[in-house]
């Protein structure tokens, strides 16, 4: 159970993070509320999973998520640049969370 919340705590923190884009400089009332209910979201989540995960194990792994699908949806939502060097470092963000849901 503690893998699903830190998954949808990572999934939170994408639109968190994403969500800042789109306030504007937090001018702009509706995404900046959806936002902010993102980061508070992300954060319990975060907190209930680390009852039971080890600490530096599940802020890797919520990191991970974060990153990982900010830089894609920031290639896909806002034409960030796609090089063969931004997708390999993506692809071993995503080993290294792989991994370290192995050992834990």
């Amino acid at each position: 159970m503690s893998w699903i919340l830190l998954t949808l705590a990572g999934l939170l923190e994408i639109g968190w993070a994403i969500g800042l884009k789109y306030t504007d400089g937090f001018t702009r009332p509706l995404p900046t509320a959806l936002t902010a209910v993102s980061l508070v979201a992300s954060m319990v989540l975060l907190g209930l999973a680390v009852k039971t995960l080890p600490m530096g194990t599940a802020y890797a792994v919520w990191t991970g998520i974060g990153t990982v699908g900010t830089a894609i949806l920031g290639i896909v939502l806002f034409a960030e640049p796609v090089t063969a060097m931004r997708l390999g470092c993506i692809a071993l963000i995503v080993l290294g969370i792989l991994g370290l849901k192995f050992v834990a």
